[in-house]
């Protein structure tokens, strides 16, 4: 995710997600347009894990698990004319969820809770 924020690159990210992951994708679109490269996204917008609170496997080809994460102080904006969105530095739990694909895991789902 982070290299797809510095570079607009969502190629990797895209990979490493299921198809059905609709928060995956929603992301990949936004930093395909929004991205510190075209200079749409400035600050520290990077995901900085700071715990894994569990990682579980369920039924065969499927694990789950939480983590907590911050991010710094940023701007964003989808275009060049539009005003800059203005992020506060913030501190999130994401669960997710993943499965495998091609003898990887991917992600299958994630959810982001701001705490």
């Amino acid at each position: 995710m982070n290299y797809a924020a510095d570079t607009g690159d969502t190629g990797a990210l895209r990979q490493a997600s299921d198809s059905g992951c609709e928060n995956c994708k929603t992301y990949a679109d936004f930093i395909e347009k929004s991205n510190a490269a075209n200079g749409l996204l400035v600050g520290d917008y990077h995901e900085h894990i700071t715990d894994v609170q569990e990682l579980t496997r369920g039924k065969p080809g499927f694990a789950g698990g939480s983590a907590t994460l911050t991010v710094g102080a940023y701007t964003s904006k989808e275009t060049k004319a539009d005003t800059p969105l203005v992020s506060k530095p913030a501190k999130y739990t994401r669960e997710f969820a993943l499965s495998t694909q091609g003898g990887n895991w991917v992600m299958y789902e994630m959810k982001q809770t701001k705490q």
